[in-house]
């Protein structure tokens, strides 16, 4: 949620990409931490340290399906001459009351079964005849079809040194071990854990709620029919799919037309379910720029601090830009270009970080490299803006992919980095080392 006020500057102020990234990551505070159940908790971060109560495994264990045995019984054992041993009962995973195994005895004992006292080491099954007097075994029969096998005799036909074939009480992680660290993101591998160590419930960050909204009155949903003047819709699909994968559970509106009223009620009834809250489109100095017409007063006067600012910043694409926050829980608001690859550009640089701070991540970029520029001819780029140019990042270099044009989403598909030309830089050559921002 947002606790401050964003900063306000004169209307011919133009902000750097760095002076509005600072803003937006100085207003902008973590969720509060909640006990979550373990699956609801899948992605979402640790706010405390996570320490092992009881051992894993928490007894020794078998990790074959075979026979536990004392070592010097087999010391010798060969096909030609194995050791013959008195089978005396069946360790299954689960049991509680074991058999003891003493000199000359054998136990059937299955994979993940604790290891009975008396054993010393576990014989696979394959290593035995499996009790029934021939060559060596393939396998156990189930014992509901032959329970007989629990007693009898069985023929062993290798050795086996001391513990082996067992998994050690404590081989995976003992008592009060440190098994996850505050900041940790909650995947399956880490629920399996704290599932395995007797955790039902997590003290974590929730995942933010994002809500998109796109504007524009020549919207179409896609799978409708277009009609002169429309175009389908497809930055609200791509800053949806781009917040869940940042992290956030992202609710899509449909693209609302331009009309400051009708933008205002539906911004007002979708907080209730918002975090934080972006919008792409009318953000310029157009006649129909409807979210600048509708938010540049949204300040509340019941909520000091509220509102949105509308800027100005020194970068290609993405020159316009609003920041602020609404509502009586200051929810946070992202107001980016309508131009797709405007709009997902600013999606990287501001409003992901913004989900990853929400999150409670210490990390929230995106990992930048540097990278040996390939290209037929040498990029240009506006004096005094910091320009980001699509590309494909290989084995320590980029290549440009499509031009500067901020409509071109088949070239946008086809990138995975985004290529920065710093503000002072007019030209760049092939063969400069440049820095690239790794976005996948």
């Amino acid at each position: 949620m947002s606790t401050a006020a964003p900063r306000t500057a004169g209307p011919d102020h133009l902000w750097t990409v760095d002076e509005h990234l600072d803003d937006i990551l100085a207003t902008v505070r973590p969720l509060e931490p909640i006990e979550l159940q373990l699956l609801d908790a899948q992605g979402c971060v640790l706010v405390e340290d996570i320490t092992v109560p009881v051992s894993l495994p928490p007894f020794d264990n078998s990790s074959m399906d075979g026979y536990a045995v004392r070592v010097a019984d087999i010391a010798g054992a060969s096909e030609q001459y194995p050791a013959s041993l008195e089978v005396v009962g069946d360790v299954a995973a689960g049991q509680g009351d074991l058999v003891h195994v003493g000199p000359g005895q054998a136990a059937r004992i299955m994979t993940g079964a604790p290891l009975p006292p008396g054993a010393e080491t576990v014989v696979p099954v394959e290593w035995t005849d499996g009790g029934l007097g021939g060559g060596p075994a393939a396998g156990m029969r189930a014992r509901s079809l032959a329970p007989e096998g629990a007693t009898g005799q069985v023929a062993v036909h290798r050795p086996a040194a001391a513990r082996a074939h067992v998994r050690a009480q404590g081989s995976d992680v003992k008592a009060g071990d440190r098994a996850l660290e505050a900041g940790t993101v909650l995947g399956p591998p880490q629920i399996s854990l704290l599932a395995a160590i007797g955790r039902g419930t997590v003290r974590v960050r929730p995942r933010p709620r994002v809500v998109v909204l796109s504007t524009g009155s020549e919207l179409v949903q896609p799978g409708e029919e277009l009609r002169p003047g429309q175009i389908y819709d497809s930055n609200s699909f791509a800053l949806t799919a781009a917040a869940r994968d940042a992290g956030a559970i992202a609710y899509r509106v449909g693209a609302v037309a331009d009309d400051a009223a009708t933008l205002r009620d539906t911004i007002e009834d979708q907080l209730v379910r918002a975090d934080l809250m972006v919008t792409t489109g009318g953000v310029s100095v157009g006649a129909y720029d409807v979210v600048k017409e509708a938010l540049s007063y949204a300040a509340d006067e019941d909520e000091p601090g509220s509102g949105v600012d509308f800027r100005r910043l020194a970068m290609q694409p993405g020159k316009p830009q609003g920041f602020g926050s609404l509502g009586p829980d200051h929810t946070p608001l992202l107001a980016l270009p309508g131009n797709p690859v405007s709009s997902y550009v600013s999606f990287e640089l501001f409003v992901r970080p913004a989900i990853r701070t929400l999150m409670g991540l210490p990390d929230v970029h995106r990992p930048r490299v540097r990278a040996k520029l390939t290209a037929d001819r040498a990029l240009t780029s506006p004096k005094g803006r910091r320009q980001f140019l699509r590309g494909r990042y290989t084995d320590g270099t980029v290549t440009p992919v499509g031009g500067a044009g901020s409509h071109l989403v088949a070239a946008l598909a086809h990138a995975d980095a985004l290529i920065v030309v710093p503000e002072d830089v007019e030209s760049v050559t092939p063969g400069t080392e440049v820095e690239v921002i790794l976005l996948g």
